[in-house]
């Protein structure tokens, strides 16, 4: 089928897009919706403007529209984007969350497209593995949840950072994949990507036990340069 990814730069939105493709589906386009909400029910709201990079580095068009970010309101934005799409159905990267996969099976129903969600109920502790395996490049930049401290801001979600997510949630509950809304990522590279995406600038704000790392300034870089590394020794 051709299909519209629905992205926000997240790991569970390009996992999901690059699922699709490996089961034979043709990413024709990304959406994006912009919140003007940072407690949207539906959509990421920290760093949404990297989409613009994540869709370069996949070298796939990006569509975005605005959205008030009022529950269930939002909704009607969504549907107008996805509408004007001439497209077959909309992959997302739903998991657990019914609230999200309810409402988009219930908006692809009423445009008479299919609703696509490869990650649909598959265990947090296998994605999250599964994005190690396949060299995913993630990093938190949003954390809201109680052992989730300034120091997550930023990090790379590596076996080591994985090995204390897993302790956290045994410890507190929280979802290892972030869907409760514990934290929020961005993906820098992935093997999708055409090119990965560098953090040049960041500004890092944390209070009350919630923080998030906004991205001032990013580019885009070729992989091949990643071969290229100077390895001169320093001159006595």
């Amino acid at each position: 089928m051709r299909l519209a990814a629905l992205v926000s730069g997240g790991k569970d939105s390009v996992l999901a897009l690059y699922r699709a493709q490996q089961m034979g589906h043709e990413i024709k386009v990304l959406a994006t919706m912009v919140s003007n909400r940072s407690d949207s029910y539906m959509f990421h709201f920290p760093n949404i403007h990297l989409t613009d990079y994540v869709s370069k580095a996949l070298e796939i068009p990006l569509v975005k529209a605005e959205t008030s970010g009022i529950k269930e309101k939002e909704l009607d934005d969504l549907k107008k984007l996805l509408a004007s799409l001439d497209v077959d159905g909309v992959v997302t990267g739903a998991i657990a969350s019914t609230y999200q996969k309810e409402r988009i099976d219930k908006l692809c129903n009423e445009l008479g497209i299919k609703s696509v969600a490869p990650l649909w109920q598959q265990d947090p502790l296998d994605i999250m593995k599964e994005l190690l395996d396949l060299k995913f490049k993630v990093i938190l930049v949003g954390v809201y949840a109680y052992g989730l401290d300034q120091t997550w801001l930023g990090q790379q979600i590596t076996t080591k950072t994985l090995e204390k997510l897993v302790k956290l949630h045994e410890k507190y509950q929280i979802s290892l994949v972030g869907e409760g809304g514990e934290y929020e990522s961005l993906v820098l590279d992935a093997p999708i990507f055409k090119k990965r995406i560098e953090i040049v600038q960041a500004e890092s704000n944390y209070e009350n036990n919630s923080g998030v790392l906004t991205i001032k300034k990013a580019k885009l870089v070729d992989k091949k340069e990643d071969t290229n590394t100077c390895t001169r020794q320093p001159s006595n």
